[in-house]
C-alpha cells in the first residue's frame, strides 16, 4: 500500500502545483527555464506514475475489501467511462463545442472515470486510487475554471464536425479499451 500512496503523492502532487502553489511553480519555471522545468516535471510524473501502477497492483491483490459493489455497478462504470473518453478526445480536438462548454474536458472526464470506478470497485486500493484521482480532478477543474474567469478566457467553438470527430474518436477509444485493452492491461473485462 505504501508504494501506491507514495506514487499518488508524487504524481498528483506534481500535477497539483497549479492548484495549490502556482506562484511557486511560476517562479521555478522562470528560474530554471521552461524546458528544464518540463524535464523535471516529466521525470517526477513518470516516477510517480510507475510507483502508483506498481503499488496499485500490489495493494489490489492484498488490500482489504471495504464494500461489495452491486452487480449492476460494473456496467454503470462502463457507462461513466464512455463520456469520459469523449471528453478526453474533446480536450485534444481543437475548437469543439464540448471544450467551449466544459472548459477543461480532460479533468471533467477524469472525474467521471473516477466515479464510475468507485461504484464498481470496493477494495481499499480502489478507494485510494480512484478517490484520489477524482478529488484531484475536481479541484483541478475548479482551479482551472477560476483561472479562466480571472483571465477572461473562453474557448470559441468551431464547426460541429470537430465535435463529431471528438465523439467518434472518444467512443472508438472507449470501445477498444472496454472490450479489449482493459482486460489485457488490468485483467478485468468490463463486459465479461
Amino acid at each position: 500500500m505504501s508504494l501506491l500512496i507514495l506514487g499518488l503523492v508524487l504524481f498528483l502532487g506534481v500535477h497539483s502545483l497549479r492548484i495549490f502553489a502556482e506562484g511557486w511553480r511560476n517562479a521555478q519555471v522562470a528560474r530554471l527555464g521552461e524546458q528544464r522545468w518540463k524535464g523535471i516535471y516529466s521525470l517526477a510524473s513518470l516516477a510517480g506514475f510507475v510507483l502508483l501502477v506498481w503499488g496499485f497492483g500490489e495493494a489490489r491483490a492484498a488490500g482489504p475489501a471495504l464494500y461489495a459493489p452491486p452487480a449492476w455497478a460494473r456496467h454503470t462504470a462502463a457507462l461513466f467511462t464512455l463520456p469520459a473518453f469523449v471528453l478526453l478526445a474533446a480536450a485534444y480536438v481543437p475548437g469543439t463545442r464540448i471544450k467551449a462548454a466544459v472548459g477543461h474536458p480532460m479533468v471533467a472526464g477524469t472525474v467521471l472515470w473516477s466515479l464510475g470506478h468507485l461504484l464498481a470497485n470496493g477494495r481499499l486500493a480502489d478507494l485510494l486510487l480512484f478517490g484520489a484521482f477524482g478529488l484531484w480532478a475536481a479541484l483541478s477543474f475548479l482551479a482551472a475554471r477560476g483561472r479562466d474567469r480571472a483571465a477572461g478566457r473562453s474557448d470559441r467553438p468551431g464547426p460541429v464536425g470537430r465535435d463529431v470527430l471528438a465523439v467518434i474518436a472518444g467512443a472508438g477509444a472507449w470501445g477498444f479499451f472496454a472490450f479489449l485493452a482493459h482486460g489485457w492491461l488490468f485483467g478485468v473485462r468490463p463486459f465479461g
